[in-house]
């Protein structure tokens, strides 16, 4: 790199110096011969500021590393890695619910000392999330009443789910438990297998766990 650099000034001080004559040939030699000495002189000390800020250049690209890879701050951030569990969207997580939730499997309706629950073949507890799937309404219970005789698909296609309009259909009956939804009613003394009754469209709209 130095011989580089000398090659280039050489060059530069040749071009610099062969100018036209000033006056006499001894005066002209004379004058080349100061010219060469300042021109040499010149030289040397543009090689010399060449050379310190090359290596001062190199010293402060060694410094600012040496200064990144000792930064505290850089070497304490830790690397953030993509989670799949981190970056679950409001749709995903309300999958995530769903596939907890559980049915029961037979569904089991009841009085009101059956107590409510996942009915399974062991564990039989009366669902208290039906759902109809002809008229997509929630089946709404009431222990301890049973329905009027009268009651018909208008009174409750009407009065669904207004609890203070069914009243008027609701008689009192301990250990009963009335069902309804907006196209379909039964009242409930014992436990039940929903299967058996086939003309409700009840089916079980899960629980939490």
């Amino acid at each position: 790199m130095a011989d580089d650099l000398d090659r280039l000034l050489d060059e530069v001080e040749k071009r610099l110096c062969l100018r036209p004559g000033r006056g006499a040939a001894g005066g002209h030699r004379h004058g080349d011969g100061e010219e060469e000495e300042e021109g040499a002189a010149a030289k040397e000390g543009r090689s010399a500021k060449l050379l310190m800020s090359a290596g001062s250049s190199e010293e402060d690209i060694d410094d600012i590393i040496d200064e990144i890879c000792n930064d505290s701050s850089f070497a304490k951030t830790p690397l953030k890695l993509k989670s799949n569990s981190a970056s679950l969207t409001p749709e995903s997580n309300s999958a995530v619910v769903q596939a907890h939730r559980k049915r029961c499997c037979p569904v089991y309706l009841g009085g009101s000392s059956s107590p409510y629950g996942i009915g399974t073949n062991i564990s039989k507890r009366t669902c208290d999330q039906l759902r109809c799937t002809a008229c997509d309404f929630r089946v709404s219970l009431f222990n301890d009443y049973i329905w009027d005789q009268s009651c018909d698909y208008l009174f409750f296609r009407n009065n669904m789910p207004e609890l203070s309009k069914l009243r008027a259909k609701m008689i009192k009956k301990k250990g009963a438990r009335a069902y309804a939804c907006q196209c379909s009613w039964r009242s409930v003394d014992e436990l039940t297998d929903l299967q058996t009754d086939q003309q409700l469209r009840w089916v079980c709209g899960k629980h939490a766990e």
